[in-house]
């Protein structure tokens, strides 16, 4: 019960280093202790649904003005869009220059790959509108629960007083499910032990080995994009020093790491963008379930270097035209693709096929893709983080007193 006291990044970092230790050393015994993993994970689940319905109820309302909130979304999509797309680019880049796909000698499995089908880029904004807004929260469809919260925030704003009482019902609901939230996260430790440790155990060197040179591409990769774009974003639209966001950040990119889940993760980025970066109520509770759904930033990067791995694999060579194909569809993707782990697979399937690569690849590093999903999901979860500490800088809804407590 240590692991629930004192600083919780340190008790965090502390659990991570245990985790990877226990793994290498048990192997796959350490699977006794993944219902710890299971179980934080479904209290983090649980409290996704209702904490982002009640929080973006309360943003949207808090912002009120129709154009206000236009303004906000305008910003907020186009920084999710603009940085997946410099990410896919940047993906591409590095794997040209590391070419994992040179000069490996691997046997592609013989069983067949199963690839979910996607739908077109309609039908996937059609999927945003709820036939039932209660079994989209039943389901916890994110997209839908998003689409829900803005039309209650915005007819309350529009009804005004008569509304008070809707206004202060979710009000108080936020504040219960933060509540919720923070009590959640002191089991975050143990959570983290209880996830990373079998991840180590099942994969070891032996396996990672092989296909080393694809997780130092996308791992580099993340790392440049990470610096680059989020670094000078956070520094020329929000005036806040990087390290101070990578520090305040830093407990949801670890949560992040272990669970491979933009949504689980969710509860974790909110209190932390709220709680250390002083980013407001009402621009956090719209900036951030929106990301955890559209905002593919290390996904993008994955598709990137997996893109190049699979073409160099079967010495194919890519055209201007295939490249670019990649970049399109990557990016408009990333709109209807779930922030679940494995999505990225799904993702994989269609940026694949509209290359013109074979689907086949993707069993190359189906099984590292756990691996893969880790760090991607970090970068996504820093990414929303810093598309909302950008927006509410540009907006004036930051509370600076707040991270630069956070600095000192």
């Amino acid at each position: 019960m240590k692991l629930l006291k004192g600083n919780l990044l340190t008790q965090i970092l502390i659990a991570f280093v245990i985790a990877i230790i226990l793994g290498l050393i048990f192997g796959q015994s350490i699977e006794v202790i993944k219902p710890l993993g299971d179980l934080f994970l479904r209290l983090i689940k649980f409290i996704i649904a209702p904490l982002v319905l009640s929080t973006l109820v309360i943003g949207v309302a808090s912002i009120g003005d129709p154009k206000s909130l236009g303004r906000v979304g305008t910003k907020t999509v186009s920084y999710y869009l603009i940085t997946t797309a410099v990410a896919i680019i940047i993906g591409l880049s590095i794997a040209f220059i590391i070419s994992p796909g040179k000069g490996l000698s691997i046997e592609v499995p013989s069983t067949e790959v199963e690839v979910n089908e996607t739908e077109g880029v309609i039908q996937t904004f059609l999927n945003i509108v709820p036939e039932n807004p209660f079994l989209s929260l039943a389901d916890g469809n994110i997209l839908q629960i998003i689409f829900f919260a803005i039309f209650i925030g915005l007819a309350i704003t529009l009804v005004g007083k008569k509304a008070d009482p809707v206004y202060r019902f979710f009000d108080g609901f936020a504040e219960v499910m933060f509540k919720i939230t923070g009590i959640v996260m002191r089991f975050a430790p143990i959570g983290v032990l209880g996830l990373v440790a079998p991840i180590i155990g099942q994969y070891g060197p032996q396996v990672l080995l092989p296909l080393l040179k694809i997780i130092i591409a996308v791992v580099l990769a993340c790392i440049l994009h990470t610096i680059l774009v989020y670094s000078m974003s956070v520094k020329i639209f929000a005036k806040m020093n990087p390290l101070t966001f990578f520090k305040g950040i830093a407990p949801a990119a670890v949560v992040a790491f272990s669970t491979a889940s933009s949504a689980g993760t969710l509860p974790v980025t909110i209190k932390n963008t709220q709680d250390n970066l002083g980013v407001s109520n009402k621009i956090s509770s719209f900036v951030l379930p929106l990301g955890a759904t559209i905002n593919m930033d290390g996904t993008a990067i994955y598709q990137g270097v997996a893109v190049i791995f699979i073409a160099q694999f079967y010495g194919l060579e890519l055209s201007a035209m295939q490249l670019l194909t990649v970049v399109i569809t990557t990016v408009l993707a990333s709109v209807g693709t779930a922030g679940v782990p494995g999505a990225g697979m799904i993702m994989l399937a269609m940026v694949l096929g509209a290359a013109g690569l074979p689907l086949e690849g993707i069993a190359l590093i189906a099984g590292i893709d756990r691996i893969l999903d880790m760090f991607r999901t970090t970068v996504n979860i820093v990414g929303d983080a810093s598309a909302a500490v950008v927006v509410a800088g540009t907006e004036e809804e930051l509370d600076r007193s707040a991270f630069e407590k956070q600095a000192s």
